[in-house]
């Protein structure tokens, strides 16, 4: 009991890992016709060199970059600011959107398939890339928790390791309250969790009904947290949260493959504290 007090007096210290904040969707379509400038740009000093029917390949270039840095709806507006830039600046008559010649309509239209296929290839293996890598992450958290419990880590470092564990697999914030003295305190959170007296009630009806509760719904319709019961051996319960709605993120489809396994590690640490001998 002394070691879930603890815990109770200390909630902010998690075992949360910094997460980089991407760039503002602004800023990347920005940056996306950024890079199709710079391509112009070259393209003019090229010209002189390879031709303007060659510059079909510059162009192809800031689609490229646009799809792998940030993703594909950069990459299409890269490709038809690329198409455009093309036509505008290096097809007959100059500084039109009309093309004159067939070979310059053709190259135009050469322009538009190779960049809106690596596009979509570039986008989709950026895609697989970041999904790994989140994989990797959640096997990480997991096996971190794992190992203070089948180490008998202090209880408070392994409901903070849980906390931080939750807020590393969903990215979002998260939550745990642990049935103290007859009553369901916070005892450990990640992520920036904000509890407020909606997020306490949605804990204690999940308690009490023995079933999920979401957020945003009735009748916890104040409530940014999807909570999760979870029963322990000696009558000591403990309640899981995630902030999907808090953060701003739509649920994964299967959250609970997840939660069991956080709340089979939790189960584990409050049995063995359970199983303590009480000092007096």
């Amino acid at each position: 009991m002394s070691d879930l007090l603890t815990a109770q007096r200390a909630p902010s210290q998690t075992a949360e890992t910094d997460e980089r904040h991407p760039m503002p969707a602004a800023a990347q379509y920005g940056a996306s016709l950024l890079f199709v400038a710079v391509a112009t740009g070259c393209g003019f000093i090229l010209e002189p060199l390879i031709g303007a029917a060659n510059l079909t390949l510059v162009f192809v270039l800031p689609v490229m970059a646009a799809a792998t840095s940030f993703g594909w709806g950069q990459s299409v507006v890269a490709t038809v600011a690329s198409v455009l830039a093309f036509d505008f600046f290096f097809t007959e008559p100059r500084y039109s959107l009309v093309i004159a010649r067939p070979a310059d309509l053709w190259a135009a239209g050469l322009l538009l398939v190779i960049a809106a296929g690596v596009s979509t290839i570039a986008a989709e293996s950026r895609r697989r890339e970041r999904a790994a890598r989140w994989a990797a992450e959640q096997a990480e958290a997991l096996q971190g928790l794992a190992h203070l419990v089948i180490h008998s880590g202090p209880t408070p470092e392994i409901l903070n390791a849980a906390a931080g564990a939750l807020h590393q697999i969903f990215r979002a914030p998260s939550v745990i309250f642990i049935q103290l003295a007859g009553a369901l305190r916070p005892v450990a959170s990640a992520g920036g969790a904000r509890i407020t007296p909606a997020e306490e009630e949605a804990a204690r009806g999940a308690l009490e009904s023995h079933l999920r509760v979401r957020a945003d719904t009735y009748p916890y319709h104040k409530s940014a947290f999807d909570f999760w019961p979870v029963e322990a051996p000696g009558g000591r319960a403990c309640v899981i949260g995630v902030g999907f709605v808090q953060a701003g993120r739509s649920r994964p489809a299967a959250p609970e493959r997840f939660i069991e396994i956080v709340a089979a590690y939790l189960t584990t640490a409050l049995e063995r504290e359970a199983k303590k001998p009480t000092v007096r």
